[in-house]
């Protein structure tokens, strides 16, 4: 303990702004905002006050102030509590006195008169109790208990009615920036400067929609643990509202932008010098108010500019978008670039909705999403790529450079379906996507748009959900994906490959991986067996053994085309 005896501190300063006591640190008991008991020190009664404490106690806050009572109907969290020892029974033990208040959880005790008559003991005596509570003691001389107590209140409510006139006067700034046609981008702009550090505005799974403050803030947000490495903000594991100081992150706060029964994301505030207090969230929770405005506002107008966008794109995919001519000038009036080489991007939910048990309302609410979330993937890339979202599949057309290969075109999509997956999506849908050839001009638009499709299609059935194909890789298979039938074709499977269709049998998956290496290498023994690491004597013992079961494939030509064309099938899922 230190005694900091008749320091009367800068006396006649005013209280600090709002936002100065949001930055000082709070109590580890509860978290609440006040006046800290430094600033209550330079208060009028308590100028030239003894004052008994560790150095650390003097950050603590005060929200109210109360006379002692020996038997308290609740609690004296934050308080100030005042006492006169002229009005305590003969004989109170100060040490006994000083430990209750500290137990009920005061910021500190005011000690008026310092002796007279009643009980208390002297001065040392509340300094020595002081020290032993580790509760901050407070003699002071000249003023009564009462005074201090009014003057205690009177300082918390000038703080708190700052502080409301403060976030009251920043949300009719943040309404005006809305109503004067701003966006999201504005109001993180203006958000960064009242608080400081960097301010987002996300979706409700983390995609960034909007971000401003300095470049330095920013890099520091991004490169905390809470943004996974696309970039996207991980708010499956982020509480939303005021965090306990005592965290780490104790520098960021979240909170929802709701309007009526929607979620439309979340604020989000990152300083990386100061704690964010209840001041800070309250401020933020009114910021949210007005992005549920501007959210709702740009919803409203996209809905109908997204209308005519999709409907333009749907009759170009079907060649009715009229002359190649006329459809780029078209594209360009809605703010599309389609004058140039292109491939056409299906992405495919691999949830089938027609079969779900979901309610219309949800399916709508994730396709949206969906289409959402490739929106602003492409943005990112190139803002004048058309995105569309229909029924069950959205439909982007990716610019791709002249000189680009598949393998170029394959990684540059692959980049895209990272970032709309965003390491688990968020609760997304998984989805499969489909890449056509590219095109030169949009008269093959239609064909390219097909091509997608079956690329889609198809790959989903030989990789499974969340599959990446593009249509050059389909080869043969999309030749068979045309059969309607799917039971004609595993009739033709098992006729084809007998037993060897199926699994019941443990070694029939592994002879069926011979067949086929031994097909690939057109009936080279030598090199399937060093593909396959067999010895010689073990594959040609494994040939004979698959003539038995098939026919004669090594000799006949046809029959060798058929089993391959079995085993292709057989490699194709859903049949």
């Amino acid at each position: 303990m230190v005694n900091v005896a008749n320091d009367p501190g800068p006396g006649g300063a005013d209280l600090p702004a709002p936002q100065a006591l949001g930055a000082t640190a709070l109590p580890t008991r509860d978290l609440v905002t006040g006046v800290p008991l430094a600033r209550v020190l330079q208060l009028p009664s308590l100028v030239g006050a003894s004052v008994h404490a560790a150095p650390e106690q003097l950050s603590a806050v005060v929200t109210r102030a109360s006379l002692y009572a020996a038997d308290p109907q609740e609690g004296a969290a934050h308080h100030v509590v005042c006492l006169d020892p002229a009005r305590l029974a003969p004989g109170t033990d100060p040490q006994l006195l000083v430990r209750s208040v500290a137990d009920r959880g005061a910021a500190a005790l005011v000690v008026t008169r310092n002796g007279g008559t009643g009980g208390g003991g002297g001065r040392h005596d509340w300094a020595a109790a002081s020290a032993s509570a580790g509760l901050l003691v407070v003699l002071v001389r000249g003023a009564s208990a009462e005074l201090v107590v009014t003057e205690v209140l009177g300082a918390v409510l000038d703080q708190q009615s700052g502080i409301l006139a403060r976030v009251d006067e920043a949300h009719q700034i943040l309404v005006g920036i809305v109503l004067a046609g701003g966006g999201l981008q504005d109001l993180c702009e203006r958000l960064a400067g009242f608080l400081g550090g960097a301010t987002m505005v996300t979706t409700t799974d983390g995609r960034v929609l909007a971000r401003a403050g300095a470049e330095a803030d920013l890099e520091s947000a991004l490169a905390l643990d809470c943004f996974d490495r696309t970039g996207r903000l991980v708010t499956e594991r982020e509480s939303v509202g005021i965090r306990d100081p005592r965290r780490d992150d104790a520098g960021r706060a979240l909170v929802r932008i709701v309007a009526g029964q929607l979620d439309h994301g979340l604020l989000a505030a990152f300083v990386m010098d100061r704690t964010l207090t209840a001041d800070d969230v309250h401020l933020l929770e009114r910021a949210a108010t007005v992005a549920a405005l501007a959210i709702t506002k740009e919803q409203a107008v996209s809905a109908v500019e997204g209308k005519y966008r999709a409907e333009f794109l749907r009759d170009a995919l079907s060649g009715r978008a009229g002359s190649p001519t006329d459809a780029v000038a078209h594209a360009a009036a809605l703010g599309w670039d389609v004058d140039r080489r292109l491939v056409v991007v299906v992405a495919e939910t691999d949830e089938d909705d027609t079969q779900t048990t979901r309610s219309p309302e949800e399916v709508s609410s994730l396709q949206q999403r969906f289409a959402r979330a490739w929106s602003q993937a492409m943005a990112v890339r190139d803002p004048k790529a058309p995105v569309v979202g229909f029924s069950q599949e959205v439909v982007a057309l990716q610019a791709v450079p002249a000189d680009a290969d598949t393998d170029a075109i394959m990684r540059t999509v692959g980049e895209v379906v990272r970032v709309v997956r965003g390491d688990g999506g968020g609760g997304r849908r998984t989805f499969s996507t489909g890449v056509s050839r590219p095109i030169d001009s949009l008269a093959g638009l239609p064909a390219a748009y097909e091509e997608a499709l079956s690329a889609v299609s198809v790959g989903r059935q030989l990789h499974g959900a969340s599959a990446l194909t593009h249509f050059d890789g389909l080869g043969v298979f999309r030749l068979l994906s045309l059969i309607p039938d799917s039971a004609d074709l595993r009739r033709f499977v098992e006729e084809s490959l007998g037993p060897l269709a199926h699994d019941d049998v443990a070694e029939h998956a592994d002879l069926r991986t011979t067949l086929s290496v031994l097909i690939d290498t057109n009936m080279n023994v030598a090199e399937t067996a060093r593909l396959l690491f067999f010895h010689y004597n073990t594959l040609r013992y494994r040939i004979a053994k698959l003539e038995k079961m098939l026919g004669p494939f090594t000799s006949d030509p046809e029959l060798r085309l058929k089993l391959a064309l079995a085993l292709k099938v057989h490699q194709m899922r859903g049949i």
